[in-house]
């Protein structure tokens, strides 16, 4: 099924690169932590900022440290008002929990442990500014739940909002 929210880019498919573990780059790393019930969960996470890092998303990928993720932000790619998004587990051997994150910071939704290779749509459900990727079942290992706060570097994106 092919129906993306209207609007939104083939960026805003799941997706990812074509080796197994996180790019690298040192400066396209950066900590993002998740405040839940006053515990914080510090994830490691790759940027995904532009349309094409967004298309490739976690795609192929089938080595994922639980501390790792990817933070796509800002969502869209191209800046904006934040606006629902669907995602899909194309060519993704792994199973991940989708972490959609409104304008504030806070977590608006939870897809957890989506089916790996799947083509179909993971929606937001209303619109968000940021999405986080982590290792399938890590949410619900750690509590972590729609409502919590998620928070990086400022520097780090342009992202509005939950940058603090």
């Amino acid at each position: 099924m092919k129906a993306i929210t209207a609007g939104l880019s083939v960026g805003l498919m799941l997706a990812g690169c074509g080796d197994s573990g996180m790019k690298d780059a040192a400066t396209r790393i950066v900590p993002v932590t998740i405040v839940s019930g006053g515990t914080h969960h510090v994830f490691r996470a790759e940027l995904a900022q532009t349309t094409a890092e967004q298309a490739r998303g976690l795609m192929f990928r089938t080595d994922l440290p639980p501390d790792s993720a990817m933070l796509f932000a800002p969502y869209p790619p191209e800046g904006g008002p934040a606006r629902e998004a669907s995602f899909w587990m194309k060519n993704t051997p792994s199973a991940l929990d989708i972490i959609f994150i409104r304008a504030d910071g806070s977590i608006a939704r939870i897809a957890d442990n989506t089916i790996p290779f799947s083509e179909a749509p993971v929606a937001s459900g209303e619109p968000i500014a940021a999405v986080l990727e982590v290792p399938g079942g890590r949410a619900a290992e750690l509590g972590i739940g729609e409502g919590d706060m998620v928070r990086w570097p400022v520097s780090a994106t342009a992202a509005p909002g939950p940058a603090r």
